[in-house]
């Protein structure tokens, strides 16, 4: 048992000397927009019409994260958290619950999953924390699960591969080391040159693609914001090699492969 999730809050300074007061004000503004003489189009959204944004805001604030814009995250992060309050807005207006109760279920579950902060548990680092998260929360939902169980299909398949194997970890069930890991990501590549047919090519990218991620994790990297970044840079230098191509007359279309890749490794 946790007690009153309130025993647990640091009683001690707090990031801003406002500690948290516009949040406040937020969830009253939020209010006012679905009173009955509020705004139509807020009074009129529900769950379901508001999901889009919801995916879509999320996606800026990657894109203000991946591109270390300090104020655009701090915008985006406004956009997200509007996200909550209407959403919870939505529900308080139908009595079914409100923002607190959001609230109150985050605090219990973060002082749950963290017995090394709030308990007596002793943990010997980041990944034994991980772990240690997946058992406790598989013991909120009732027990053991599937690997993928209760992990939206709609996750991107990097990010759903490693929520994946973090839950497996969970269970003693991944490579102990980084050269481990990278080890099978080897025997994958060597198995998918000897594929033979599409179909086991399918198969065998998909091998590669899973065992990369699991060097990902071992590494402390995240595939899915590795590859963002890894595309952002791609993009900005394939712009710079069409721009030589340009100026030096070469036809990309023609040129010979081993010029192309010069004028590419020169665009760096």
């Amino acid at each position: 048992m946790i007690g009153d999730p309130a025993d647990h809050v640091p009683a001690g300074p707090v990031p801003s000397s406002r500690g948290g007061t516009r949040l406040l004000d937020l969830v009253k503004v939020q209010a006012r927009l679905r009173e009955p003489d509020g705004c139509p189009w807020d009074r009129e959204q529900t769950h379901r019409t508001l999901a889009r944004h919801l995916l879509e805001e999320t996606h800026e604030l990657l894109e203000a994260i991946d591109a270390d814009d300090d104020a655009a995250v701090r915008d985006e992060l406004g956009d997200l958290l509007l996200q909550v309050t209407f959403h919870a807005q939505i529900a308080a207006d139908e009595g079914r619950w409100d923002i607190d109760d959001v609230a109150e279920g985050l605090i219990r579950k973060l002082i749950h999953r963290h017995p090394h902060v709030f308990g007596d548990v002793d943990v010997a680092g980041s990944d034994e924390v991980l772990v240690n998260w997946e058992k406790l929360k598989a013991e909120e939902d009732g027990g053991r699960k599937g690997v993928d169980e209760a992990i939206p299909a709609s996750l991107p398949a990097l990010a759903r591969a490693a929520k994946v194997q973090r839950r497996a970890a969970g269970w003693g069930f991944e490579w102990r080391s980084v050269p481990g890991a990278i080890g099978a990501l080897r025997e994958e590549l060597d198995e998918l040159e000897e594929a033979t047919s599409p179909e086991e090519a399918e198969e065998e990218v998909g091998d590669v693609l899973f065992a990369t991620v699991a060097v990902a994790r071992k590494l402390g990297v995240d595939p899915e914001s590795a590859l963002r970044r890894t595309i952002a840079g791609f993009a900005a230098r394939h712009e710079r090699f069409v721009v030589l191509a340009a100026e030096r007359g070469v036809d990309v279309g023609t040129a010979p492969e081993d010029e192309l890749r010069a004028l590419f490794r020169e665009a760096r």
